[in-house]
């Protein structure tokens, strides 16, 4: 991936971090978007400087299209291109179907679905041949196991849609649009040894949770050379969930 730029959305922890080092670490120049903490992002950046390529992080709420569309803007503006989008940015909506609000569904949609179009729409129009388009959705997606997830397998959903929709779209142009679904990965908002732990693990073939590392790899892949002939569909890295 050398000489190639990508831009990670929510890249400044968990399975955005993973991403974003992992593509440094293949060569890659990466810029990285984040809510929250300018500090966590700067020490990605770090990481991904520690690389050997260029790093950036940009301040972008997933919710706010404006800023996403200046976030890709802003990574051809600094590098001249951009070859790999990466739309990971998410919250984690639980709870009781009765209980959900029309906000909290607004909001979800607004980060999950709506953030990747955005993003897709505004990297599409300066991506060349040989550009990946990679969106980041859930083993919820694929197999709902236990109650309180609705809206999260929802939102989620929705991504198998625009990816189909963006392999047709953008095929002729020799840009790629794949989808990635983790299942329980060991994170700040999903902890290894959190509450749910032990439960979700039983739900897995292999009895484990997945590292972030095993999420960028595959990442890496798709958006990589042997990524090449794989377009619009869905990649499931879960420890067997939905076998």
């Amino acid at each position: 991936m050398t000489r190639r730029v990508a831009l990670v959305t929510g890249g400044s922890r968990g399975i955005g971090a993973a991403v974003a080092v992992r593509l440094a670490s293949e060569g890659a120049d990466v810029v990285i978007t984040y809510a929250r903490s300018a500090e966590r992002a700067a020490a990605v950046v770090t990481q991904i400087e520690a690389a050997g390529t260029r790093g950036l992080a940009l301040e972008a709420e997933a919710a706010d299209a404006g800023a996403l569309v200046a976030a890709v803007e802003r990574t051809v503006a600094e590098f001249g291109r951009i070859d790999v989008l990466v739309s990971n940015a998410g919250i984690a909506p639980y709870g009781p179907l009765e209980e959900v609000t029309l906000a909290e569904v607004d909001a979800t949609l607004a980060i999950h679905a709506r953030a990747s179009f955005v993003l897709a729409q505004a990297a599409a129009r300066h991506m060349r041949e040989g550009g990946r388009i990679i969106c980041i959705g859930s083993s919820l997606a694929e197999r709902v196991p236990y109650p309180g997830w609705t809206l999260y397998a929802m939102s989620k959903s929705a991504l198998t849609g625009l990816t189909k929709g963006l392999a047709r779209d953008l095929g002729p142009r020799g840009i790629t649009a794949n989808l990635v679904h983790p299942g329980s990965t060991d994170t700040e908002m999903n902890p290894a040894d959190g509450e749910e732990a032990e439960e979700e693990r039983r739900f897995s073939a292999l009895g484990r949770y997945c590292d972030p590392a095993d999420i960028a790899a595959t990442v890496a892949h798709l958006a990589g050379e042997g990524g090449r002939n794989i377009t619009g569909t869905a990649v499931v890295v879960d420890a067997g969930t939905t076998a």
